[in-house]
């Protein structure tokens, strides 16, 4: 599958991300000085929003260059970067916490996004959270007619192209199990959310926690 580089590049500018944070979960299971990493941060939104709930121990990252400069701009007191590609610059069990965001619905593919999950649990503490947000697969008819056709181009139910040029996918509960075998699941919640090009749909949201191994 291609890579979306340029897509998110050009996107950059004009989409909006929406999917909401659980204050609860937050609440009670992180402190406002743990080290909170946001993995494809996008332009900081979430980050920002943690800073006003007193988070301010954070770092968020982006191969995109153009989100990173809509989010410095923005949110100029946050910690952005852009980051090439994994691993990552950073140390072992150096997070408290990482966030991934309407990550996997943007890596179609089954190994990258193994990959991506394995490098996040290396950067995670012991006992340190990892919070997803992101795609179910969807039951309306215009979803249906996207994922027959992502999958005879694909050859993955669930991946297709969108009007505007992403390649995305969406997640069976399946596949997500597969995923996430390394981590604990503390909780989990269906949430209403808009898409980015301003779709009403269901997401998924996943707390999990890294084993003491």
């Amino acid at each position: 599958m291609d890579d979306q580089r340029a897509y998110w590049d050009r996107a950059a500018a004009s989409k909006t991300f929406a999917h909401p944070v659980n204050q609860r979960w937050l609440a009670a299971w992180l402190r406002p000085d743990d080290r909170i990493l946001d993995y494809g941060c996008g332009y900081g939104r979430t980050l920002d929003g943690l800073a006003r709930q007193g988070f301010g121990n954070t770092l968020g990252v982006d191969f995109s260059p153009p989100m990173i400069e809509r989010g410095r701009r923005a949110y100029p007191k946050l910690d952005l970067r852009v980051i090439d590609g994994l691993p990552m610059a950073e140390p072992d069990a150096s997070f408290d916490a990482v966030l991934l965001f309407a990550v996997l619905t943007c890596i179609p593919a089954s190994e990258d996004q193994t990959r991506l999950v394995a490098e996040l649990r290396r950067v995670l503490r012991p006992g340190g959270l990892l919070y997803i947000s992101d795609m179910p697969m969807q039951s309306d008819a215009r979803n249906l007619a996207r994922y027959a056709a992502g999958e005879a181009r694909f050859g993955v139910r669930g991946v297709f192209e969108t009007d505007d040029g992403a390649i995305v996918r969406h997640h069976t509960p399946r596949h997500f199990d597969e995923l996430l075998a390394g981590f604990d699941r503390l909780d989990a919640a269906s949430v209403q959310l808009t898409t980015m090009n301003g779709h009403a749909a269901e997401g998924w949201q996943i707390l999990l926690q890294r084993g003491r191994d």
